[in-house]
């Protein structure tokens, strides 16, 4: 009768605690039960008194019913593809709350009836890239490509330069993807020089279309030629352009970028890129370009598979409708040096100059210049493991911490961080 063990509050009366009453409503009942009981083994062990469980539990709860954590990107890379590439601006994070619930993603308010599933991301698309006759979106860029060589070239032939041969990330290479949509693939040109005598001699009656890929995770220097878009509209079958990270139109801070409205006037037919990275909106794929081509599609049974969700289609409209979003916010970012010494003066850190790097994939081997803070390499993993989870790079034996991606706002969360490790 004296083992404290047997004062562990039972489950339902921990449940009935208004806070956590509160909690189960908010994160679902599966969550609290288990922030419970881990609280109840506690007690059983001796860790706590019985008396504490209820506050425990209320302690272990989540913030959210997610798993995933809010990461403030201190390492100067503006698309970081394992932190989710764009970050959203606010004016879609609210457009995709507004499409959480009920709305006319395919509902014409005024007529009753069915209507064009999310015509207004579509419009403001084609709104912002005028020389697009037609547009589409799909969930993401290689779903884009896979959408537009299947339609054109399926059980037919993709003439594609051995130098374009690229793989796109996480192992999945382009003569596999074209493989998938029951395409052949026909290798044209030599890896560092191909011209366009290479894709005529290859043209015939079995060639479906002919694929421009930009190798936009490196570079070939040298001796080297390829074949522009313009170029290539000459051999008279439809040319698909893969630009890749999603620049719109030219921009001069990055001059070597393939770009859609480029693209489109030089005679693409289909023009396909990602909506995640440079446009610097929600993960989906974008295709652009003439009506005939985006028709064949649009009718392709694999373009319902394809499709984006609401929400996606809500925020890629706020994005290419509202202000500047956060990834151009960070290519253009000023007054870094400023802010690294302000941190570094907090924190006892050092200024040190810091390039940064537009990542995702686009603009390979271009510099930002910028500043970092410098501190211990240990700092690293506190800081990943801490509450705000900040993410930096170790350089030279360094925790460099470069302040590009980070909104100023949240300069003083990042400071708080390192102190609480220090």
């Amino acid at each position: 009768m004296d083992d404290p063990r047997r004062t562990v509050p039972r489950t339902d009366v921990l449940l009935a605690d208004p806070r956590l009453l509160e909690a189960a409503a908010r994160l679902g009942s599966g969550l609290v039960k288990t922030a419970v009981q881990h609280a109840q083994q506690q007690a059983r062990q001796g860790t706590v008194a019985p008396a504490a469980v209820a506050d425990l539990a209320v302690g272990l709860l989540p913030a959210s019913a997610t798993t995933l954590r809010p990461v403030l990107n201190a390492t100067g890379v503006v698309l970081h593809t394992n932190l989710g590439r764009a970050p959203l601006s606010p004016a879609a994070v609210a457009a995709m709350a507004v499409a959480a619930g009920h709305v006319d993603v395919e509902y014409d308010v005024t007529t009753g009836a069915r209507s064009a599933r999310g015509r207004g991301a579509l419009q403001a698309l084609q709104d912002v890239v005028p020389d697009a006759e037609r547009v589409l979106v799909v969930n993401n860029g290689a779903a884009a490509l896979v959408l537009a060589t299947t339609a054109l070239a399926a059980g037919r032939e993709v003439l594609v330069s051995r130098g374009e041969m690229v793989e796109i990330g996480d192992g999945f290479r382009l003569p596999d993807l074209i493989a998938s949509t029951g395409a052949r693939l026909r290798e044209v040109g030599t890896t560092n020089r191909t011209r366009l005598a290479d894709y005529a001699d290859a043209v015939g009656p079995a060639t479906g279309c002919v694929l421009k890929v930009h190798p936009s995770n490196f570079r070939v220097e040298g001796f080297t030629s390829s074949v522009e878009v313009g170029e290539l509209t000459t051999l008279g079958v439809p040319v698909v352009a893969d630009v890749g990270s999603g620049l719109l139109a030219p921009d001069p801070l990055l001059p070597d970028e393939p770009d859609v409205q480029t693209a489109l006037q030089a005679g693409a037919a289909v023009v396909t890129c990602s909506g995640d990275k440079l446009v610097g909106g929600p993960q989906a794929g974008l295709l652009l370009g003439r009506a005939a081509e985006l028709d064949v599609l649009c009718r392709h049974p694999l373009y319902r598979a394809l499709r984006c969700d609401k929400t996606t289609l809500a925020a890629l409209e706020a994005t290419l409708r509202g202000p500047l979003p956060p990834v151009w916010q960070a290519l253009r970012a000023t007054g870094l040096r400023e802010r690294a010494e302000r941190l570094a003066l907090a924190v006892g850190g050092e200024v040190v100059a810091s390039d940064g790097a537009v990542g995702g994939g686009g603009a390979p081997g271009l510099v930002l210049p910028g500043w970092a803070v410098a501190l211990a390499a240990s700092y690293a993993t506190a800081l990943r493991t801490g509450t705000p989870c900040v993410v930096g790079r170790v350089a030279d034996g360094r925790c460099l911490l470069d302040l590009r991606c980070v909104p100023p706002e949240d300069d003083g969360r990042v400071r708080d961080a390192v102190l609480a490790c220090g």
